[in-house]
């Protein structure tokens, strides 16, 4: 059935009727009477029911409205969509592509917005090397008055103190560029995560690439890869994210997990790319995690987030509870402490002790955990040293398989034995430093103090994804640590015992019990799929899976960046609470790495279970929706 009706009329009728919270949206918390008669172009009406259904109407209207059309079609089978088939699709068409900047002159001024900052003007950085893009974005500047920018070449070498020096002038870090035969210049398009954080960061990308690579956007993954390289190339790093307060950071290395991936997937395979991809690999692996400020002296690595001070990308209250012993002893406002200590007109060396940690947490990616904080920099963590180890044998199988066992690079050449023997040594002394059979748990080491820190984490299941766990470890940590760690909604990233108690003085912090992550649901369901537990896997990506569902169904299909997976839902109230919630009428994002876990969580469900999540449609709404018509 086909039916014809005004968008604004309709609109307008059903948020009086059903929108009792005034909030644009239709949820489970409106205290209508989830029954709505739509009425078409000739006086017809059609009666739909169902918060779900009342809320899918609402979508499609506005996109319509958005469109700028007067009235649109509608059929049944559009509004009464079983709940799987419409997230899915709606990821596939409009949230990537909602998701989707480029930086370049058509789309610079999205790629501006920095909520997490504010300037006088929107700073540009240009990469010492770039010369082409340093003249592309200088023109812009001189011909786009109405953007507002100004553009600045970074020196050759980023110093500490130069460093500091743009926490006054905070901006945007530009990608790669393509030039095309005719001369016109084009950004490289990346995936960001989304809301507050407006720019491609790092290891968000690589979840981000499985779910475009899923829904069969492959060149848009492969460009993503390209931008790392340029990263590489000249800021040195894979960055946290490419605004100027995070090139002091890195994030969690995933980039030849990336390289595989897309490897696998390439219909044609271009040996040149895979030569220049390796290249950048090796190069980040060994500029970074293995050199003298990363590589400790138990020959593993850590998290280190160098230069000095407050993390600019924070709130100016975020540590208020860390800032007021100072500010008290030196007889001043935590606001007027905070701006002299900013200002490097007092120094507290327990503060930079603080920060020094602080900005190692914020490299790792789990930004902020009780695991980490106040000890990060001091920790050879499970989930970096598995993702190094994973490096390893995945550069040592790319040469050996693609490269005839024979890579060169900076004038050396590369066997795959060498990186095999590296990989052996890194995982022996994880085993060594990290692994507690008693409690099944890989645990982080403290090189300091020189013990494990015995924090139960969702991390312990890395291992397992890189393959560096003995299959008796991995039935060890099937039968102990999951069971701690599984909940109702899928995996917490910690248990409560070692988050321990939550008060005033002890606030939540995101990356601990009662929270769930996609990186870590899709980061175990692979783990537990490789080393023969298939059904495990199954149970966990249905678990989460039906917390993302249950709330897409309940709440105007919001798919945000966190669950708290024991109560099964996204009213989260941790820091920063939960990007991706606030919108009205429809969101056309999502959160990047949320919805890569819903299309590859799908991969591990059997039909009957699929079936089973389009059951929480109840069965009532579904024959009480009449779209035959009525007078």
């Amino acid at each position: 059935m086909q039916v014809i009706v005004d968008v604004d009329k309709n609109i307008k009728r059903l948020l009086q009727a059903e929108d009792t919270d005034n909030d644009r949206k239709i949820t489970i918390e409106d205290k209508g009477s989830r029954r709505f008669l739509l009425e078409d172009s000739e006086g017809k009406t059609f009666e739909v029911c169902g918060t779900f259904q009342l809320s899918v109407l609402l979508q499609d209207l506005y996109l319509a409205k958005e469109a700028g059309k007067k009235e649109v079609e509608l059929t049944g089978k559009q509004i009464f969509l079983l709940p799987v088939e419409r997230v899915s699709g709606v990821i596939k068409k409009y949230f990537w592509d909602g998701l989707t900047r480029s930086i370049d002159e058509t789309n610079l001024e999205n790629a501006l917005k920095d909520s997490k900052t504010s300037s006088d003007k929107n700073y540009v950085y240009i990469p010492f090397k770039d010369r082409i893009a340093f003249n592309y974005f200088k023109s812009i500047e001189k011909r786009r008055k109405d953007l507002n920018i100004l553009v600045i070449r970074l020196p050759e070498k980023l110093s500490d103190e130069y460093l500091n020096s743009l926490n006054k002038k905070p901006g945007l870090l530009v990608l790669a560029l393509i030039k095309s035969k005719k001369g016109i210049i084009k950004g490289r398009p990346f995936v960001v995560p989304g809301g507050r954080f407006n720019e491609m960061y790092g290891w968000d990308s690589y979840f981000e690439s499985l779910g475009l690579i899923e829904d069969g956007r492959i060149e848009l993954a492969l460009s993503m890869a390209e931008n790392f390289f340029y990263e590489i190339e000249h800021y040195g790093k894979i960055l946290n994210a490419n605004r100027t307060y995070y090139l002091n950071r890195s994030q969690p290395p995933f980039l030849t997990s990336m390289l595989i991936e897309l490897w696998k997937n390439s219909e044609r395979k271009n040996l040149n790319w895979l030569k220049k991809a390796l290249n950048s690999a090796i190069k980040e692996y060994e500029t970074i995690w293995v050199q003298s400020d990363r590589l400790t002296n138990t020959g593993l690595s850590r998290y280190y987030g160098a230069s000095s001070g407050i993390p600019q990308e924070t709130e100016p209250a975020h540590f208020n509870q860390v800032l007021k012993p100072f500010a008290e002893k030196n007889g001043l406002s935590i606001e007027v402490f905070r701006n002299k200590y900013l200002n490097n007109e007092i120094y507290e060396p327990e503060l930079e002790e603080y920060f020094l940690h602080d900005r190692s947490v914020r490299e790792s990616g789990h930004d902020t955990s009780y695991r980490l904080e106040g000890i990060c920099a001091h920790l050879n963590t499970v989930d970096l040293n598995s993702l190094l180890y994973k490096y390893e044998t995945d550069i040592a199988c790319f040469i050996k398989n693609e490269f005839k066992d024979r890579f060169y690079f900076n004038g050396k050449t590369y066997s795959s034995e060498f990186w095999f023997k590296l990989a052996a040594k890194r995982r022996k002394t994880m085993v060594d430093l990290m692994w507690d059979k008693q409690s099944g748990f890989f645990f982080d080491y403290n090189f300091v103090t020189k013990k494990r820190t015995g924090y139960e984490s969702a991390t312990t299941f890395y291992p397992l994804w890189a393959n560096l766990s003995s299959k008796k470890q991995a039935e060890i940590l099937v039968e102990k640590a999951l069971p701690l760690l599984e909940e109702a909604g899928g995996v917490a990233a910690s248990t409560e015992r070692s988050r321990g108690p939550i008060n005033e003085q002890r606030p939540a912090r995101q990356w601990d019990y009662p929270y769930g992550w996609a990186p870590h649901q899709m980061l175990i369901w692979k783990g537990l799929s490789d080393y023969g537990y298939k059904k495990h896997a199954e149970r966990l990506a249905y678990k989460w899976l039906y917390t993302i569902l249950r709330n897409f169904v309940d709440y105007n299909g919001t798919i945000p960046e966190k669950y708290d997976v024991v109560n099964r839902t996204h009213k989260v109230f941790a820091e920063y609470g939960n990007v991706g919630t606030d919108f009205q009428y429809i969101t056309k994002e999502g959160f990047g790495w949320m919805n890569a876990s819903f299309q590859i969580g799908l991969k591990y469900l059997s039909k009957k279970l699929i079936v089973k999540l389009n059951e929480l449609i109840p069965p009532e709404w579904i024959f009480k929706n009449n779209f035959r018509g009525k007078r």
